[in-house]
């Protein structure tokens, strides 16, 4: 009997997912929905993590057949953070570079967007991978300066699935972080250099209107100079530090002014998956350590609020429907938690 309960414990503490086969297209579990009232995991676990992210990125590009900001390109910049082979981002990856290689050459991309976020998403990729930049990658971000406009911007998705869709600012500094990351000293290259002196006239002209806009060019100024003065990325820190909830967890709808199109009021009260992780992660890129008691308190809330899905809910600021921020928010969550790590 002992033995027997004894089982039964370990069983219970053993974390969803521990020891399964790895997730493929060819095993691939269908997706469970985005769901507010989905319980807390009984454990926290990176792995169940892990297979939250493969689960949602091949069911999104086998019904799909495309990348979304929410989804493939926030996974491929988060699933290297998670230790482990994982077939699924090799197959994630081969279907980005088979844009570039293939689907761009001969067709096109489909927006201005696509190709910045395919860049990116394939520079922070290499980065937190082989740490060589990939000839594709290369491409893509060459290709990425050909679509710039004259002021330094370019023309983003506005299709009010904030904050990824939502304006131009976006864009500009998801071109940032793409040339930022980029190994193999792509920043030095002259149509880099270039291209970011438009930027920083482009943000130069369009100050940010919001904290989120804030938050992305301090993440920028963490690898790239004149961005910020240190006044001003001081001045972002505490905005968010402000901003921390009671229970070490920040909320998403505090960081904007989005409009629903449901036309409900937005949650500013409740901590969810992509506004902890996002800002713990910007906080330390900015500078706070690890030990910082606001950053451990942060921590805290990610590891007692992972669902067991192993994902991190977050509500969706256009409409309560799918919810597919949750799935950025989960990426976020876990490149948090590796970045506040001690080093």
């Amino acid at each position: 009997m002992k033995r027997i309960a004894i089982g039964i414990i370990l069983a219970w503490m053993v974390a969803p997912g521990q020891g399964a086969e790895p997730i493929t297209l060819t095993n691939l579990p269908p997706l469970s929905a985005n769901q507010k009232d989905e319980p807390l995991a009984r454990v926290f676990s990176l792995e169940a993590a892990g297979r939250f992210l493969d689960t949602a990125a091949l069911n999104w590009q086998k019904q799909k057949n495309c990348f979304a900001c929410h989804t493939n390109y926030a996974y491929l910049t988060a699933r290297p953070a998670i230790p482990g082979q994982a077939p699924a981002q090799d197959i994630v990856r081969k279907f980005a570079e088979e844009h570039v290689q293939q689907r761009w050459e001969k067709d096109g991309p489909r927006w201005d967007a696509e190709v910045v976020a395919m860049a990116a998403a394939l520079a922070f990729n290499d980065a937190a991978t082989t740490g060589k930049l990939h000839p594709l990658t290369r491409k893509a971000l060459d290709r990425m300066w050909t679509v710039q406009r004259p002021d330094g911007g370019w023309k983003w998705l506005k299709c009010n699935w904030p904050p990824m869709e939502s304006d131009d600012h976006y864009g500009a500094t998801l071109a940032a972080l793409a040339v930022a990351v980029a190994p193999d000293h792509y920043a030095q290259t002259e149509a880099a250099k270039k291209g970011l002196e438009n930027i920083r006239r482009y943000f130069k002209a369009n100050p940010p209107k919001m904290l989120h806009h804030e938050a992305m060019l301090l993440w920028v100024s963490t690898s790239l100079d004149g961005f910020l003065s240190a006044a001003e990325k001081k001045a972002i820190v505490d905005k968010l530090l402000a901003l921390q909830k009671a229970d070490g967890g920040w909320a998403v709808a505090t960081l904007g002014q989005w409009q629903r199109a449901d036309k409900k009021e937005q949650d500013t009260q409740t901590s969810d998956g992509y506004a902890t992780g996002f800002c713990l992660y910007v906080l330390r890129r900015a500078g706070l350590p690890a030990n910082d008691a606001r950053i451990q308190k942060g921590v805290a809330w990610l590891k007692k609020n992972q669902r067991a899905s192993g994902r991190w809910f977050t509500r969706s600021l256009r409409s309560d429907g799918k919810h597919y921020l949750s799935h950025a928010g989960t990426a976020f969550a876990v490149l948090a938690l590796k970045e506040c790590e001690p080093k």
